[in-house]
C-alpha cells in the first residue's frame, strides 16, 4: 500500500481528518498556533468518539497509531514536499500573517488541495458551471488570498462531522458529537482524484481496538463522489440551524434552531435545497430534511459562527452571505435568508465597533 505525506492547515478540526489517516498507516503535519503545536509533538492528537451500540466514548490517541503525526507554524513546511493539503482552518484565517503567505506557496505549488471549510473557496465556486465566482468575492473576508489557485487543483469536502474541543480539556483534545462522513467532490485530474479514492479505501479498512480486545469499525468516513455538487448539500443545514442560532441579543443550541418551528425551519432547507438544484445538483446528492432534522436533536449547543459572534469575533465564514448572492444570480430570494444575514451583518458590525 502507498502511503501519502499529506498537509493540514488547522488543527481543532483538522486533527479529526488527520486521525483517521494516522489510523491508515499515513504520514501527517498540521499546521497550528505555537502552543498547540508544541502539545501535539509532546503529546499527539486525542479524539474522543461514540460508537453505535457502546457506552460511552472511544478514545483514539495518535501516539499508538500506525502513522505519523507532527505539527509546527506556517513557515516550517514546504507545500512541494505533500501528496496532499488539507484546508482545515475557518476562511477568515486564511488572510493571517504566515498562513496567507503560506495558501500562496500552497497555491503555486499546484499540489492538490482539499478544502473541508463550510465556506467553499473562491476558485472551488469556478468549477461549477453557470456559476459567476466573481460576483461572490464580497462574501469572503479577503478574497484575494484565492487569487493564485488553479480551480482544477482544489476540491471541496463537505466538512459534516460535528466535532468539538471540550473547553475542560487540553488543546489537543477534540470530541467528537456527531459521526458523520467527510463527502468530497473529486478533482478535475483523475491523477489527484486516484488520491482521495485510495484515501477513502484506506480509511474504510480501518479496524480499531479500543483497549478490549475485539476491533471494531469507526465512524466518519471520506466519501467521494463525482458531483462537484455533493459537498454543497451542507449549504441547506448551515442555513436552515446552523446560522439561525443567531438571534437579535443572545444565541440558541442548534437544536432550538431548527426544532422550535419545525415548518419555519423545513421552508428555509427546501429552498436551499431548491437552489442547489437550480445550479445542477441531483436531488440524491442532498440530504432530506427529516435525516438532518434528526440529527440536530443532538446537537444541544449553538453553532460554531454562533459562538464565534457572541465571543465578539470581528469576521467568521459568510456562507449565509453566500447562499444569498448566488440565489440572487438564479433570481431566488426568501425574507427568512434575508434576515439571518441581516443579524449576522448586526452582530459583526457591534463587535467591529468594540474591538476599534
Amino acid at each position: 500500500m502507498r502511503t501519502y505525506k499529506i498537509l493540514i492547515l488547522g488543527a481543532s478540526y483538522g486533527s479529526l481528518l488527520a486521525t483517521k489517516l494516522l489510523l491508515a498507516g499515513h504520514t501527517v503535519k498540521m499546521i497550528c498556533l505555537p502552543a498547540e503545536a508544541e502539545l501535539f509533538n509532546k503529546e499527539g492528537a486525542i479524539v474522543r468518539m461514540p460508537i453505535k451500540g457502546r457506552e460511552g466514548l472511544v478514545e483514539i490517541r495518535s501516539s499508538e497509531l500506525p502513522g505519523k503525526l507532527s505539527a509546527g507554524g506556517p513557515d516550517s513546511a514546504n507545500p512541494a514536499d505533500y501528496d496532499l493539503i488539507a484546508l482545515a482552518m475557518q476562511e477568515p484565517q486564511y488572510r493571517a500573517p504566515g498562513v496567507r503567505e503560506l495558501l500562496d506557496k500552497i497555491a503555486k505549488s499546484r499540489v492538490p488541495c482539499m478544502s473541508i471549510m463550510n465556506m467553499p473557496p473562491l476558485p472551488y465556486l469556478k468549477r461549477i458551471p453557470g456559476l459567476d465566482a466573481e460576483a461572490c468575492r464580497d462574501c469572503f473576508t479577503d478574497s484575494s488570498v484565492w487569487d493564485s489557485f488553479d480551480p482544477k487543483t482544489l476540491t471541496l469536502c463537505s466538512p459534516d462531522p460535528q466535532a468539538f474541543r471540550p473547553p475542560e480539556e487540553k488543546i489537543n483534545v477534540l470530541q467528537v458529537r456527531l459521526p458523520t462522513n467527510f463527502k468530497a467532490a473529486r478533482f478535475d485530474s483523475d491523477a489527484h482524484t486516484a488520491i482521495l479514492r485510495q484515501l477513502e479505501a484506506d480509511i474504510e479498512a480501518i479496524r480499531f481496538d479500543p483497549g478490549d480486545g475485539k476491533k471494531i469499525e469507526l465512524p466518519v468516513k471520506l466519501k467521494v463522489h463525482d458531483s462537484v455538487f455533493v459537498p454543497l448539500a451542507k449549504w441547506a443545514m448551515l442555513i436552515a440551524g446552523n446560522y439561525r442560532c443567531v438571534q437579535k441579543n443572545e444565541m440558541r443550541p442548534i437544536k432550538d434552531a431548527v426544532h422550535s418551528d419545525a415548518e419555519a425551519t423545513r421552508s428555509v432547507y427546501d429552498w436551499v435545497v431548491r437552489l442547489c438544484i437550480s445550479l445542477g445538483a441531483s436531488e440524491k446528492n442532498l440530504v432530506p430534511f427529516e435525516k438532518y432534522a434528526n440529527a440536530a436533536l443532538s446537537l444541544g449547543s449553538p453553532s460554531s459562527a454562533a459562538r464565534a459572534l457572541a465571543a465578539g469575533a470581528s469576521n467568521i465564514e459568510r456562507v449565509d452571505r453566500l447562499v444569498k448572492t448566488v440565489a440572487a444570480q438564479k433570481g431566488m430570494q426568501l425574507a427568512a435568508v434575508d434576515e439571518t444575514v441581516a443579524l449576522v451583518d448586526g452582530w459583526l458590525e457591534k463587535n467591529r465597533k468594540k474591538a476599534a
